[in-house]
């Protein structure tokens, strides 16, 4: 299947894994890569040391193209960048700030970037700031969130209608039936997140693969808006945000229970009471742990099929 995005990454499918934190090492990105998409290291949870690596052993288990993905307000992201440089990574995907402050600096460097935005506005900036593709990111998606809680439905042809870069799909996207429908919806390609996090190579707790396997429908909730917006699954930790809510506490009160450390305790250590468990809206329907080499597979089989399926409905 060849299309913008894959020309260019130099995939052969248009399925990019999410650079989650605490769930996207090595191990996870070069299984991906390794499968036909486009795996990603999530820098976003890792020391400098440890992201250069992850990079050296991500380089070492597959010899197809990969990516980190930066969080632009990571405190030690000159650090990131340099390491990036120095190990040569292809591709990185930026969020979480402003794409005018390194997008030219990395694309200097033989870089290909790629954004991730959430609404038109910014949507617009990357594109000023000189991004080679965007990611639309919709309200369904897990972890760190848009505040306007547009859906990916909504967002994808927005957000294609007023730009011709290469564009992908992501939030709520988790088989290949969702995939069909970014397509049709105007992306080149689908970011997926919260399918990667119950593979067995995660680098998630296997307590957090266990909770995000059993999450129903309304397991997750988006909040914290005030801070960053995040989707949780419902837990003790979700449950003392919520009572600090009812108790219409300030923003400073919230990000002291929300401390340091929060995430890493839920999603990587597997404390399932008071740690954060960050994951989409698509987690109810994932209930089984597999490899992800077949979630790739399944992504592309059932993609081409209900396509297929939808044109013979059309030709009848």
């Amino acid at each position: 299947m060849r299309n913008s995005i894959t020309e260019l990454f130099q995939i052969e499918y248009p399925i990019i894994q999410g650079g989650m934190i605490w769930c996207s090492g090595w191990e996870l990105a070069s299984a991906v890569s390794n499968a036909g998409g486009l795996g990603l290291i999530g820098a976003g949870s890792m020391y400098p040391e440890i992201l250069k690596s992850h990079i050296i052993k991500c380089k070492s288990a597959t010899d197809k193209p990969f990516g980190v993905n930066l969080p632009l307000l990571y405190p030690d992201i000159d650090k990131h960048i340099s390491i990036i440089i120095e190990e040569k990574v292809p591709i990185v995907f930026t969020s979480a700030g402003n794409p005018g402050k390194y997008t030219s600096f990395l694309k200097n460097n033989g870089i290909t970037v790629v954004h991730v935005i959430a609404n038109l506005k910014f949507a617009k900036k990357a594109e000023e700031a000189g991004v080679d593709a965007l990611v639309a990111e919709g309200f369904e998606a897990g972890g760190h969130n848009g505040r306007e809680e547009t859906t990916t439905m909504s967002l994808v042809p927005l957000i294609r209608k007023h730009t011709n870069i290469p564009l992908i799909a992501a939030g709520g996207i988790g088989t290949g039936q969702a995939m069909a429908a970014a397509l049709c919806l105007g992306a080149d390609a689908v970011q997926v997140g919260s399918r990667f996090v119950a593979t067995n190579e995660s680098s998630a707790h296997q307590n957090f693969k266990n909770s995000v396997i059993k999450a129903g429908d309304g397991s997750t909730e988006l909040t914290l808006k005030e801070l960053t917006p995040v989707r949780l699954l419902k837990n003790n930790f979700y449950n003392k945000v919520q009572e600090l809510y009812q108790k219409d506490a300030s923003d400073e009160e919230l990000a002291e229970l929300l401390g340091r450390g929060r995430a890493k305790k839920g999603m990587f250590e597997g404390d399932l009471d008071d740690g954060e468990l960050e994951i989409g809206q698509v987690a109810a329907q994932i209930n089984e742990l597999i490899p992800a080499k077949q979630v790739v597979n399944e992504l592309m089989s059932d993609c081409r099929k209900t396509l297929s399926e939808r044109n013979n409905l059309f030709n009848n």
